[in-house]
């Protein structure tokens, strides 16, 4: 029942919030995997090696890192002669390893 001060609709509102006892523990849920940020030259031979062109998207897939971590190594492989650009379009680009 409604008080007598108070509207029907703000009585019912106060009856139906949960109370704190209820709230879910933030500390309590499944663990997430560890992210790494940044791809080493060792990390990265063997999905080079093993493919004739290569993505960033790829990269990142093959070796646990994130996209931008990937991306920023290619880049800087392209910059010291390791790796070049051979093709793609608009950061989709496809990278080739480098002949020796």
């Amino acid at each position: 029942m409604a008080s007598k001060n108070k509207p029907a609709a703000q009585a019912r509102s106060k009856a139906s919030k949960p109370s704190k006892d209820s709230k879910k523990d933030k500390g309590q849920g499944p663990l997430k995997a560890e992210i790494v940020v940044a791809l080493t030259e060792k990390q990265a031979a063997k999905p080079l090696k093993g493919a004739k062109v290569i993505t960033a998207q790829e990269l990142a897939r093959h070796t646990g890192v994130k996209i931008s971590a990937a991306n920023a190594y290619l880049k800087a492989a392209v910059g010291s002669g390791s790796v070049k650009r051979v093709g793609g379009y608009s950061g989709h680009w496809l990278y080739q390893v480098v002949s020796s």
